[in-house]
């Protein structure tokens, strides 16, 4: 059996890459995360649980292997992170864009996918979500949660402006032009917050820091 490889080590603890009775598996380990954060590290890692729990079953979702105080384990998603595999063809998105109305249809807004790493090309060309660590499960699907969703809908509408603009369609450009009041809110208020941490805190771009949670397929 392999070692474990670490694909990530930062403040809130570490990913690695094992092999486990069940095959190739992702372990999030918020016990090592610096003392006065490791709260929150296990707090993220619960909400993670809970929305991949919540998503059991669903092909392109990362499934649950074990969860304990301090430890997430889930199975591994085999693919590329969109920004290295850069997809072109349309159906790709048609797919991706299934699939996350099957992930709202059961209750979670994953509100992390701005980010190209955390939609993967798997091996078969089909699409896959990672990193559920700011997702949010909420199966009465208030008004919030319809707010949240949609801004998940125009962040992967602007990966298809990306990669195959000549494909959106009418209607498609009309979401992109209508950002949900929380991301209005978030770019004037959180977002510079955000953007002075990761960049001159922790020294990475938000495509670099996406990167680092890509590699957690």
């Amino acid at each position: 059996m392999a070692d474990p490889e670490l694909l990530k080590k930062d403040l809130f603890g570490e990913i690695r890459l094992c092999d486990g009775p069940q095959g190739r598996c992702i372990v999030r380990d918020a016990g090592c995360a610096s003392p006065w954060v490791r709260w929150l590290a296990r707090a993220l890692m619960r909400r993670e649980a809970r929305a991949l729990a919540a998503l059991e079953g669903v092909d392109g979702i990362p499934q649950v292997i074990r969860l304990d105080e301090s430890e997430l384990v889930r199975d591994y998603v085999s693919g590329e992170p969109m920004h290295r595999a850069k997809p072109v063809d349309p159906a790709y998105f048609r797919q991706t864009a299934r699939l996350l109305r099957c992930v709202h249809r059961r209750g979670v807004v994953h509100n992390d996918l701005a980010k190209e790493p955390n939609l993967l090309v798997r091996d078969d060309g089909t699409p896959a979500f990672v990193d559920f660590q700011l997702a949010w499960y909420s199966p009465g699907r208030g008004r919030l949660f319809r707010l949240l969703g949609w801004d998940d809908i125009r962040h992967l509408l602007k990966h298809k402006r990306s990669y195959c603009p000549q494909h959106l369609s009418r209607r498609e450009r009309g979401i992109l032009a209508s950002p949900s009041l929380p991301s209005r809110v978030f770019r004037t208020t959180v977002k510079p917050v955000y953007l002075f941490v990761t960049r001159r805190l922790l020294g990475w771009s938000d495509r670099e820091g996406a990167a680092d949670r890509g590699a957690q397929h």
